[in-house]
């Protein structure tokens, strides 16, 4: 009984087809890997943007109407002080800081907002009346910004670009203290890859 074997046309045929069938496997494999790889990459983002958007949230919603001194000489910086085109954006004191460890320092927590190289950035310093020596405490919230607006709602229900309003009566009992502050704070962010975000703060009285 005569036993028959495979031709080599039968063999190219068949690694042919294995050949067409890894390629398509590997294709399969390395799409979900990219995808995989993308996915962790929007949850990355959209983590980076909901912190930002969580630590904006506690700072505009514990805005306090307390102004600082100003790090020369007597005079005094207001409550919030926000300049569209500054740097830093915005300068306001905030209440509610947190201090488990119990070190001796204020509740109250100075705190800006700067918008450099693409960044939105968080400052805040140890101190409240803070002098020229005083470091800051940096922490970079959002990257690949195209840009960030602040406007600031005022009693009589109009948005204001700057803080302190030009010609606007202030409440103080100092000369030159400013404890006026908005009642709604609205902050647009322009990102590279998302667009437009606008999101809008309430400020307690």
């Amino acid at each position: 009984m005569k036993t028959r074997g495979f031709t080599l046309v039968e063999l190219m045929v068949a690694i042919l087809i294995l050949a067409i069938m890894a390629t398509m496997a590997y294709g399969a494999i390395q799409n979900a890997v990219n995808n995989r790889a993308g996915l962790q990459q929007n949850e990355k983002r959209l983590l980076e943007v909901q912190t930002a958007m969580r630590i904006m949230s506690q700072d505009f919603v514990q805005l306090v109407p307390r102004p600082v001194r100003q790090p020369v000489g007597d005079g005094w910086l207001p409550a919030v002080r926000a300049e569209p085109n500054g740097t830093p954006i915005v300068t306001f004191t905030r209440g509610g800081w947190a201090n488990p460890a119990g070190i001796q320092r204020p509740g109250l927590q100075r705190v800006a907002y700067i918008f450099e190289n693409d960044v939105l950035r968080r400052e805040h310093w140890a101190v409240l009346d803070a002098t020229l020596a005083s470091a800051t405490v940096k922490r970079e919230l959002v990257s690949d910004v195209r840009s960030v607006q602040f406007r600031y709602m005022d009693v009589g229900r109009q948005w204001r670009e700057q803080w302190p309003v030009p010609g606007v009566p202030v409440p103080g009992t100092l000369p030159g203290e400013d404890l006026s502050r908005p009642i709604a704070v609205e902050v647009t962010l322009e990102l590279e890859d998302w667009g437009k975000i606008v999101r809008i703060f309430e400020v307690p009285a």
